[in-house]
């Protein structure tokens, strides 16, 4: 019984979770220390230097896609979890509705 008890995944987690900290201390106590890279604060643009005057992406323009991906990926794993049967594809089409409203939502231009 008490075998059982540490097998729990709350405790499994808390063990896991002291590991990893003791880890991180211990190599973050003989790792090297540098300074920050000049650009280290600018806003991230896929890796390019863009130049000055080009339109940068604002956060709330990111979480949107990142959001409408999410819907999408989500949806697709869910409806290749249905049966073939004519209840469940009833539903999958009426899920597929919804999908296809959340993604429009998303996606549409909004000016900021």
């Amino acid at each position: 019984m008490m075998n059982q008890f540490f097998y729990t995944p709350p405790i499994v987690f808390a063990l896991f979770l002291g590991l990893f900290t003791l880890m991180y201390l211990g190599v973050s106590k003989y790792s090297a220390k540098g300074t920050d890279h000049p650009e280290k604060y600018l806003p991230y643009s896929s890796g390019q230097s863009l130049p000055a005057g080009e339109y940068i992406f604002s956060y709330k323009t990111f979480f949107r896609i990142g959001l409408l991906f999410v819907v999408l990926h989500v949806s697709a794993l869910i409806i290749s979890t249905f049966s073939s049967n004519r209840a469940s594809l009833l539903f999958g089409v009426v899920y597929l509705i919804g999908m296809f409203i959340s993604a429009f939502a998303l996606a549409e231009h909004r000016s900021n």
